[in-house]
C-alpha cells in the first residue's frame, strides 16, 4: 500500500464542494496507530497538488468504511458541504448500498434488526439485547442477486450505520461474509473480505439536486464467481 499515491486515486465525482473517490481495500480512512498510508491524507495530497493549494488543505470526512472494505467514499472540500452532508447522515437520508458475498444460502430478501454492542478493547462487535447499556439498534435490508456454489451474492441497503454492522448481522445468522477475518471462523488468512460499498445517493449540499455515485468490486477472488454484477 505504501506505493499508492494521489495519482493512483480513482475519482468518481468531483466539483467545487465534493470529492467522491473509490477507497482502496485495506487502507485506513484516516491516520491511525498503524501509521499506514490513509485515504484522507491521499485526498489532501490530491487537492494540494492538483489545485496548487498552499498550506494545510481542507478535506472533510463525513462517513467511514471499515479498513478492509473498498468502494464509494465521499469527502467534502468546504465546511458548509461537510455540515450539510453530516446533517443528512444524522437524518438518515443518505442512501447507502453494498454488495457482499455470504457463505451459505440467504433468503431472497429480508430485513435484519439487531442491537449491537462494541468491545472497545478488542474492536469486536456482537449482537445483544436492547436493554444492554450502550447497545445500538442496527437495521439493514437486503436482496439476493444470485446463489451459486453455496455462496449468496446480496445487495444491502443500510438503514443505520453501526460499526461492523453488516459483518456482524450476517455472521450472527450463520451467513458470514466470505473472507471476513474477524467474524468468519472459516476465512483463510490472506482472503479479502467480500464486502464493497457499491453506491451512494444524497442531496448535493449546495445545488440541492440528487447525486448518485457507484463503483464495482474488482474482478478477483470470490467476486469472479458472479459475472452478473459486471453485465
Amino acid at each position: 500500500m505504501g506505493a499508492f499515491s494521489y495519482k493512483d486515486l480513482t475519482i468518481i465525482y468531483e466539483d467545487n464542494h465534493l470529492l467522491v473517490v473509490e477507497k482502496p481495500i485495506n487502507m485506513p480512512m484516516q491516520a491511525d496507530q498503524s501509521k499506514d498510508l490513509d485515504l484522507l491524507s491521499i485526498c489532501k495530497d490530491y487537492l494540494k497538488e492538483t489545485y496548487q493549494k498552499p498550506g494545510n488543505v481542507y478535506c472533510g470526512m463525513v462517513h467511514r468504511l471499515d479498513r478492509p472494505v473498498g468502494g464509494v467514499c465521499v469527502f467534502t472540500k468546504t465546511s458548509k458541504a461537510a455540515s450539510r452532508l453530516s446533517q443528512q447522515i444524522r437524518e438518515n437520508t443518505i442512501h447507502k448500498e453494498y454488495l457482499a458475498v455470504l457463505c451459505g444460502k440467504s433468503k431472497l430478501e429480508d430485513q435484519l434488526t439487531d442491537y449491537l454492542i462494541k468491545n472497545e478493547k478488542t474492536n469486536m462487535v456482537s449482537v445483544t439485547n436492547k436493554n444492554t447499556t450502550k447497545a445500538k439498534k442496527a437495521i439493514l435490508h437486503y436482496q439476493q442477486i444470485q446463489y451459486k456454489d453455496k455462496f449468496s451474492l446480496v445487495k444491502i441497503q443500510l438503514e443505520t450505520g453501526r460499526s461492523h454492522q453488516i459483518r456482524v448481522q450476517f455472521s450472527s445468522r450463520n451467513l458470514p461474509l466470505w473472507g471476513d477475518q474477524r467474524y468468519n471462523n472459516k476465512a483463510v488468512v490472506g482472503q479479502q473480505i467480500a464486502l464493497w460499498a457499491s453506491s451512494l445517493s444524497f442531496i448535493h449540499p449546495t445545488k440541492k439536486e440528487k447525486i448518485s455515485v457507484s463503483s464495482l468490486p474488482p474482478k478477483r477472488d470470490i467476486w469472479n464467481l458472479f459475472e452478473v454484477i459486471y453485465d
